[in-house]
């Protein structure tokens, strides 16, 4: 009489069983079905492709190892940037400050010289001194000037 029982398959990974086998002088070879088949293929192709997107080629360590030098580079030329650039801004404010003590001392300068000079000595010292006069009333021209800036004058002034 034919026994029947499970067997054991195994793969690479695990231990699976099949459908049943007859033992005996009429033994059945059963072939697996396609759809098993289909399955193998497919987990054996989906260990493949695990693997291979798990390990590292050449190419992929080449491309990383470029790509985090130009990181790299490309950060340190930014810093370098910043740095100057808050050099730069320091720089400027420092001269600001500059100025704006140049322009006040200059202005105090300029109001020691204007409050040193003595108007009436300067009159006294151009009439007496080096003879000069006061204008008749027919030296005095009158005009009017459109800008307050300054007078172009394109030809002689009438007498």
């Amino acid at each position: 009489m034919a026994q029947t029982k499970m067997v054991q398959i195994e793969s690479k990974r695990q231990l699976r069983y099949t459908t049943e086998v007859v033992d005996g002088n009429t033994v059945r070879v059963e072939t697996a079905s396609p759809q098993i088949r289909e399955k193998e293929l497919r987990r054996t192709q989906v260990e493949q492709n695990r693997q291979r997107a798990l390990s590292m080629n050449l190419h992929y360590v080449l491309f990383m190892t470029i790509a985090a030098v130009a990181v790299v580079t490309i950060c340190i030329f930014y810093l370098r940037l910043q740095a100057t650039s808050t050099k730069l801004q320091k720089r400027t404010v420092n001269l600001q400050t500059q100025l704006k003590n140049l322009q006040i001392e200059n202005d105090i300068v300029y109001n020691e010289i204007i409050s040193g000079v003595d108007l009436e000595h300067v009159r006294e010292v151009a009439t007496e001194e080096l003879g000069m006069t006061y204008p008749a009333q027919s030296q005095i021209v009158t005009y009017s000037a459109v800008s307050s800036d300054y007078v172009k004058q394109y030809e002689e002034i009438p007498d």
